[in-house]
């Protein structure tokens, strides 16, 4: 008999991932046994990249895994992710602005807006990837999955740190890569383009694990889930009715809509394709099938998205950010409503993460019976 695995999707979406942090902590109140980690599957993409590791360095105990996430995100601080002191920005914005002005004639450019090495200091100090091998030996963990985008390949890449036999695959613009997942690699799923340096994995440089993610619900299939819970960072379904829109979009508002773009929409196109195969294989019969050797198998899905739009709630907790940053994002729009969706990715400051925590927690705990559910606690 096939053993029946259930995986967790973190998806994407910058500082927005503090709302999967109060997913995680209300279903580790859930959990008969919180140190038991209910998800043998973890794929994280860009900043749920690093929530899905460090779960998994933690897998062995469950609920102190999470109890250590919600005590970084409660307490985030912008300069724990970018520099944003006065020096840093202003070094940045100089560099940005003498490429547009004379960039013909350097013939050099900056690699990205923000400089994120207080990151990869903090992911480097907190995370020790050595636990992930004790995890899977143990069988606390099947296997974890960081998915990146190759910027000359086009490819998206997964690379995966899974239990011995478990094979990578190769379809239409992506592949799985076993490997021992490292520091790099979450750098680079959560390099969002532009903002954060692109980081250099063997042969190509790779950049948000979210670009180009046609289908990220696949890695947690190819994996062997049978069941998939996905978290997201944003709306998965907005307002029918759209707004009158008669000023024209500030550079912040069409940049958080590109965000958007690359964040929320694949995701949300992927659920509809798994709902619709679903509702077609629970028309033919199982033994049916089995003889025609079909390799599609119906997948149990649950997902939990923001009930609120956190654009908005950014937008108000805006003012938390350090003064280089804000001045830097009200030059382009960014600290109105309208601008809200880029603050919201940039925003990893106390208020706005709390508020985030404490969204999640309220969402999980509003459909609690079909949490309990999915995880066969009911």
């Amino acid at each position: 008999m096939t053993e029946a695995r259930t995986a967790l999707i973190l998806t994407g979406g910058g500082a927005r991932a503090g709302y999967q942090v109060g997913v995680l902590k209300a279903i580790r109140e859930l959990l008969p046994e919180p140190r038991r980690n209910p998800f043998p599957i973890l794929c994280g993409t860009s900043a749920g990249a690093l929530n899905a590791a460090s779960l998994a360095v933690g897998a062995e105990d469950f609920g102190a895994g999470v109890d250590n996430l919600v005590k970084v995100w409660e307490n985030f601080g912008a300069h724990q992710v970018y520099r944003a002191d006065p020096v840093s920005m202003g070094v940045s914005g100089a560099r940005w602005v003498s490429t547009l002005a004379v960039g013909w004639l350097t013939r050099r450019s900056p690699r990205s807006l923000l400089d994120n090495s207080p990151l990869r200091d903090l992911l480097r100090d907190s995370l020790d990837f050595s636990r992930i091998a004790q995890a899977i030996e143990s069988r606390a963990l099947h296997s974890v999955a960081i998915t990146c985008s190759g910027y000359s390949s086009g490819q998206s890449v997964t690379f995966f740190q899974g239990r011995q036999g478990s094979e990578g695959w190769r379809r239409s613009q992506r592949v799985g890569v076993p490997i021992d997942i490292s520091l790099d690699h979450l750098m680079a799923s959560s390099a969002i383009p532009f903002i954060f340096p692109a980081v250099h994995i063997n042969r190509e440089w790779f950049g948000d694990g979210s670009m180009r993610q046609v289908a990220p619900v696949s890695p947690a299939i190819h994996l062997g889930a049978h069941k998939i819970l996905v978290v997201g960072a944003g709306r998965m379904v907005e307002e029918d009715a759209r707004p009158r829109g008669e000023i024209y979009p500030s550079l912040a508002q069409i940049a958080g809509h590109a965000m958007s773009s690359i964040f929320l929409d694949s995701m949300s196109v992927d659920l509809e394709r798994m709902s619709r195969i679903n509702r077609t294989l629970s028309l033919i019969p199982e033994a049916v099938r089995g003889e025609q050797g079909t390799a599609l198998r119906p997948i149990e899905m649950l997902t939990i998205a923001p009930s609120q739009r956190l654009d908005h709630l950014a937008a108000r907790h805006a003012t938390a950010l350090p003064w280089p940053v804000r001045a830097m994002l009200r030059g382009i729009g960014a600290m109105n409503e309208n601008g809200g969706a880029l603050t919201s990715y940039l925003l990893f400051e106390r208020p706005y993460t709390r508020a985030l925590i404490d969204l999640g927690y309220a969402d999980t705990l509003a459909c609690r019976d079909e949490v309990r559910r999915f995880l066969d606690l009911a």
